[in-house]
């Protein structure tokens, strides 16, 4: 798992940077003044808020992460078709690029 961020003092913490080696996730950062290198990101994070948070209540913090954790697994990521990828949800599109790229391992 890779994990892309900014390089704000969350993510450049000695803490934060010790939770993701012992996940086993790798830490990618985009470069120092560069916007573009977040696009994605920032993408999600618009869609996210455009189309569930700002459309929801969410009775405590707790509930809110658990409702968007499940509407992105179950939803942006599983059904919700995407441009970027050709109108296919990013699940379908990996299962895809996984085929055409390694067949034997689909």
């Amino acid at each position: 798992m890779i994990f892309h961020s900014d390089r704000g003092s969350e993510y450049t913490a000695a803490a934060y940077q010790r939770a993701c080696q012992s996940l086993g996730v790798t830490q990618s950062m985009g470069r120092v003044g560069s916007a573009l290198d977040n696009a994605a990101a920032e993408s999600l994070n618009s869609t996210l808020k455009v189309e569930y948070i700002h459309r929801h209540h969410f009775r405590t913090r707790a509930l809110a992460r658990i409702k968007i954790a499940i509407w992105i697994v179950d939803f942006y990521n599983a059904r919700r078709r995407h441009s970027t990828c050709g109108g296919l949800s990013p699940n379908d599109y990996e299962h895809l690029m996984t085929q055409l790229h390694n067949p034997e391992a689909a």
